[in-house]
């Protein structure tokens, strides 16, 4: 009878514990929206509101009151809220290895990386430094030398889910100075989970079996014990890496399955998807339950995640919405939510939370601008990634919970430096969006313009399409673009689509589909088209595309196309021309609303604009349909002819030729049209390239458009060793260039 009156009893707490957590949630969301409309004309990221609706609705704020602590957030429901951080934490990180620029991380690393320990290095000097006054002054328990050691790992740590999350609400994440700071946190997380890792497997503490007639072999025992538990923390480290690799594995193999069993279909369906966050979820629990924590492992699981096809789309596009609108409210108010200052209300108190926060952020500083100034990024730029790589999160809660733990700090430790943490993290908003909103004007997204960028630089371009008819031929400039490792591009395919009524979105293709409307709903069977032509060029060429769709009145179109071009600081827009090319090879119009896009993106565009005329006989347009590949080691020598009249359009249109040139399998011909005044000019500098002599020019500050064309076309010549060949004096149009790999068929035409 007793225990089924326990029973019932354990049974009603674990539903108002249930009810407490929904309850929680739907107060986090609707303050969160809350403090954001009040925060965001100061532009604060929404990130900072969810927090503060956290600590608002914690120990430090309504849960004080008794009547919302033992009825609304119950105390019953903490180990629920803990769970569902757990399960929200490995959703997020598997999302955010899913959207990783995999490319640039890798090139980046070593910048990243210094950036990262540079931070880490300032924190460690001022943690080693003070950490015995805060030991003296916290009254902590245990070794000095692990309590500095803790101290430093607080300090340095980076939470890079929160970096990724502000940096986005910023409108950084795209630009150079976020991406290198989302990296660099991301670096700067993964050594600090090791490091705790390290430190816990140091703290192992062994209980020996008492022998009270022989002490000796009771502490040989005892260091027995010791090492076996050493013993046995290694082992759970290679069973998780053994796991670890044979999950991506399976991944890899159960992506591509999907992916040829959904051939004809927009996406997978849902229960498939189901399968493979269940899969992800129990390796991540798997990695917990062996004492680790599965954060690099979602995060790992998700940059090795296949992009190409359907499973990677439908992923993104299952994920996006409901992890950025309900599960990071959450996971980052309940970050906000542990924080407790109702033990920290001292004088004492407030000044030694004070003292290390500004610590922590004079580590950042000092650490961060030393290692910019070592790689020569501006110190008001190094003063923003200092801030961004100062926010705390999970790891810093993890690693004072396990000091706790370990080395039994009090209560009153314990909520001190939780309560630094959310500071920590809170502080960084307003220096963010105060430094950022100064330096806008600095900042600001400004095209250079091709010809003045490094020819090894990153290409960002976004190709336009209003259906699948240029899809090929544009993927097979993308694929020359790719053919140079030295001049990487980042291609953006955004597919233009036209609604009606006054609805309009803007939005990628990983959202608002389902699997009832794919075909009716934004791009229908187009889409799939593009999808499937998008996932063979990816799958033989290795190159990723991302797909962004803008849906919107002809009228609008031309404003997501620019807007898109600013956001993602483009270098090059290429639009397909308003007319395309019919069987018979007559030129007819497609529709003329596509002509007004086109005037318009050509006068309210922030960088360059390519207009493709698409004739069926470039990249890879035959090939297509003939071969159904894109391999470009498969494809004959593409011959490209440049029409160089002089001026600035021009050069740009030669230093985009100059990125498709780097391609081993394109020739280029170069034509110039010459008028006779500058022939004589032009000799000179034949004779001087004839003799393998440079170029120099001086250019006066107030130079002409013709200067500015020859400095370029000699820089031109000397980077791709061409040969300048023009004609006499009495001629107007010359043409010259290498068709044929032969020296003998160096050629030029005359015409009178």
């Amino acid at each position: 009878m007793d225990s089924g009156v326990t029973s019932h009893c354990a049974h009603d707490n674990g539903g108002s514990a249930v009810a407490s957590l929904m309850v929680e949630l739907a107060c986090i969301l609707v303050v969160s929206h809350f403090l954001h409309f009040l925060l965001k004309p100061l532009g604060q990221p929404v990130t900072i509101s969810q927090i503060l609706a956290g600590f608002l609705l914690g120990p430090s704020g309504l849960s004080r009151i008794d009547f919302i602590r033992e009825h609304v957030f119950q105390e019953e429901a903490v180990q629920y809220y803990q769970t569902m951080s757990t399960f929200s934490r490995i959703l997020f990180m598997f999302l955010i290895g899913l959207e990783m620029d995999v490319p640039y991380l890798l090139r980046s690393f070593r910048l990243a990386t210094i950036v990262a320990y540079g931070s880490n290095v300032g924190c460690c000097i001022l943690a080693a430094c003070f950490a015995p006054f805060i030991y003296q002054q916290t009254h902590a328990h245990g070794s000095i030398f692990k309590f500095s050691l803790i101290m430093m790992m607080l300090l340095s740590n980076t939470a890079s889910p929160i970096v990724v999350r502000v940096a986005a609400d910023l409108k950084l994440a795209t630009s150079e100075l976020g991406r290198l700071a989302i990296s660099s946190s991301i670096v700067n997380d993964i050594t600090c989970l090791i490091g705790v890792a390290v430190i816990s497997t140091m703290s192992i503490q062994s209980k020996p079996v008492p022998r009270a007639h022989n002490p000796h072999h009771s502490r040989g025992g005892g260091e027995e014990t010791h090492s076996r538990g050493i013993q046995q923390k290694l082992a759970a480290a290679i069973l998780c890496l053994i796991v670890l690799f044979l999950a991506i594995l399976t991944n890899r193999i159960l992506a591509r399955w999907l992916n040829r069993r959904n051939h004809s279909r927009k996406y997978i369906s849902n229960l498939q998807v189901a399968c493979i966050l269940f899969f992800t979820t129990i390796v991540s629990i798997f990695t917990e339950l062996i004492g680790y924590n599965s954060t690099i492992t979602c995060f790992i699981l998700g940059v090795f995640f296949p992009r190409d096809g359907k499973t990677t789309r439908t992923l993104l596009e299952k994920l996006s919405y409901p992890v950025h609108n309900f599960i990071l409210p959450f996971y980052f108010g309940y970050t906000g939510f542990q924080a407790d200052i109702s033990h920290s209300m001292t004088f004492h108190n407030i000044l030694l939370i004070v003292f290390v926060v500004c610590l922590s952020i004079s580590g950042k500083i000092m650490g961060t601008i030393a290692a910019c100034h070592y790689v020569s990024i501006p110190p008001n730029q190094g003063l923003i990634l200092a801030f961004l790589l100062n926010v705390k999160g999970h790891v810093d809660l993890l690693i004072i919970s396990l000091a706790t733990a370990t080395h039994g700090w009090p209560r009153n430790v314990h909520n001190l430096f939780l309560v630094t943490v959310v500071l920590n993290t809170v502080v960084v908003g307003p220096f963010v969006s105060y430094v950022v909103g100064k330096e806008r004007k600095v900042m600001a997204y400004r095209h250079m313009g091709l010809e003045r960028q490094n020819p090894d630089s990153e290409l960002r371009m976004l190709a336009c399409v209003h259906g699948p008819r240029h899809v090929p031929t544009l993927l097979g400039i993308t694929a020359w673009l790719s053919g140079s490792c030295k001049a990487p591009v980042t291609p953006y395919l955004m597919h233009l689509v036209e609604i009606t009524g006054k609805e309009r979105s803007n939005l990628l293709y990983h959202q608002k589909e389902d699997d009832l409307s794919d075909d009716e709903c934004f791009g229908g069977n187009d889409g799939m088209e593009i999808n499937q032509m998008v996932d063979m060029f990816t799958s033989e060429t290795g190159v990723h595309m991302n797909q962004i769709t803008a849906a919107s009145t002809l009228s609008t179109v031309y404003e997501d196309v620019c807007n898109g071009a600013e956001d993602l600081t483009i270098s090059i827009i290429l639009i397909p021309f308003h007319k395309y090319m019919r069987i018979d090879g007559k030129m007819e119009c497609a529709k003329e609303g596509i002509r007004t896009i086109n005037q318009k993106v050509l006068r309210h565009a922030p960088c360059t604009v390519g207009i493709l005329i698409d004739k069926g006989f470039g990249a890879f347009g035959p090939t297509l349909q003939a071969m159904g590949s894109f391999d470009a080691q498969q494809q004959p020598c593409q011959m490209i002819a440049v029409l160089f009249f002089g001026g600035v359009d021009d050069r740009e249109a030669l230093a985009f030729a100059s990125r498709l040139v780097m391609h081993p399998d394109v020739k280029l011909t170069l034509v110039r049209f010459l008028s006779t005044s500058t022939n004589e000019y032009i000799n000179g500098m034949e004779m001087a390239i004839t003799k393998d002599e440079e170029v120099l020019m001086t250019i006066q500050s107030h130079q002409s458009e013709n200067d500015a064309d020859q400095e370029f076309l000699a820089s031109f010549y000397n980077r791709f060793n061409f040969r300048f060949i023009s004609c006499s004096s009495d001629h107007s149009l010359s043409l010259f260039g290498l068709l044929l790999e032969s020296e003998s068929d160096w050629f030029w035409f005359r015409e009178e």
